[in-house]
């Protein structure tokens, strides 16, 4: 365990322990219950993101529609929400409708107003010399995630919670674990990612005595702002061995340049496929994000980037239906982390920094064993109530979570 982040923790449970009667009582307290083996089924949970409407991924005109396959095959094997929202139930919170907002409201199933780790005052408790930097969309929460609830309740080793992330979305490396003290690090996912990859690679060179002279530096400084971006320093210590040997394997069958590798929302495609066949999750979130390069102002852009994404989803599927020991034995979830404007006046289309109406409306498709087929919920449910679905669809409480569950869903 990375001592630099147990440090704070340690030191809260011994002034709980202290104010409470110290030693005595804490001997006192029971022995914590031996977990389980988890014997139910694989979720994979894919953001269709980057922010994706309803309008080019489900709606049901061919000419209009971006993700047919989402559409007309695996939206009818299982359960279709068209009218899911983000921050509906009332009261409302007043929430953000952007990316790394609406993965946090995924994995946690609460709506909260979160600001940058820079600007959180227990935070730079906790590391101090922190400063508030402008425009901080590094998030940490103060709940559990999906994969605490998960992994604390069943005996689950870490490289079977996996987080699938783009290299563009580095501040979302980190949502692996909360700051909640009933679980936190011990219980952390792991993450697969072209960032992941080259601060191993770099590290890998470097001790291996690769570089000298000013390319030592460069490639030591090169490091050092890798790791910075590690605000948690997560990796102070390098990466578990199973993830050491996966990029080991990676890097023999692309090579270590980039240049040959998928990128974009294709590489989340790739590392995930691998994943299940190394590593084996039971609990997988895939990231997709590429819809957002719209904000260059081509619609081109975000229109491809939802059938790129379709295709990833359809090779999903069907690597699932290849592997034993994920066929009949896994539920897809599909949801996106936000929505987009429908603004056409618009001089740069489709944007969802504005918490329209329409950045505020998603959609989601369940599909697997246990899921209704063919069903169509034509009500209004929350973004929230996904976390809450997935642990009872595993077999975990998500005590913090929305206790409303897409009960329709479940066959």
């Amino acid at each position: 365990m990375n001592t630099r982040l147990a440090l704070p923790r340690r030191r809260a449970l011994q002034t709980l322990a202290t104010g409470l009667g110290g030693l005595a009582l804490a001997r006192a307290l029971p022995a914590a219950e031996p977990q389980p083996d988890y014997l139910g089924p694989n979720v994979i949970l894919v953001r269709f993101g980057g922010g994706a409407r309803p309008q080019e991924c489900i709606n049901a005109d061919p000419n209009k529609n971006f993700a047919p396959f989402l559409k007309n095959v695996f939206a009818p094997r299982g359960t279709l929400y068209p009218r899911m929202f983000i921050d509906s139930f009332t009261p409302t919170v007043g929430v953000d409708t952007s990316h790394g907002q609406g993965t946090m409201y995924l994995i946690t199933g609460k709506y909260e107003k979160l600001k940058g780790v820079s600007f959180d005052e227990d935070f730079r408790r906790r590391y101090p010399g922190t400063k508030p930097q402008p425009l901080d969309d590094r998030f940490e929460s103060k709940v559990p995630t999906l994969f605490e609830y998960f992994r604390k309740a069943f005996r689950v080793p870490p490289r079977q919670t996996l987080i699938v992330n783009s290299e563009d979305r580095k501040s979302e490396e980190f949502y692996t674990y909360s700051t909640h003290l009933g679980y936190g690090v011990n219980y952390k996912s792991e993450v697969l990612s072209l960032y992941r990859f080259k601060t191993w690679l770099l590290r890998r060179n470097l001790a291996a005595g690769k570089f000298k002279d000013n390319e030592l530096k460069e490639k030591q400084k090169q490091l050092a702002e890798l790791e910075k971006i590690d605000f948690r320093r997560e990796e102070a210590g390098g990466q578990i061995p199973e993830l050491t040997a996966f990029w080991e394997r990676w890097s023999c069958y692309y090579g270590d340049t980039g240049f040959v590798n998928p990128r974009g929302d294709r590489l989340l495609t790739e590392l995930a496929i691998r994943a299940m066949r190394e590593l084996r999750p039971k609990l997988m979130m895939v990231n997709y994000q590429d819809c957002d390069y719209v904000h260059w102002g081509i619609p081109a852009h975000y229109t491809r980037a939802v059938s790129i994404m379709d295709e990833g989803l359809k090779q999903l599927v069907e690597a699932v239906e290849a592997n034993p020991e994920y066929r009949d034995n896994t539920i897809f979830v599909v949801v996106p982390d936000c929505g987009r404007d429908n603004n056409p006046l618009a001089d740069v289309p489709f944007q969802h920094h504005f918490n329209s109406k329409a950045a505020h409306e998603i959609f989601a498709v369940l599909a697997g064993p246990g899921i209704a087929k063919g069903a169509v919920v034509d009500k209004s449910v929350d973004q929230i109530q996904v976390t809450g679905t997935i642990a009872k669809l595993m077999g975990f409480k998500a005590e913090q979570a929305e206790s409303r569950v897409l009960e329709e869903a479940f066959a």
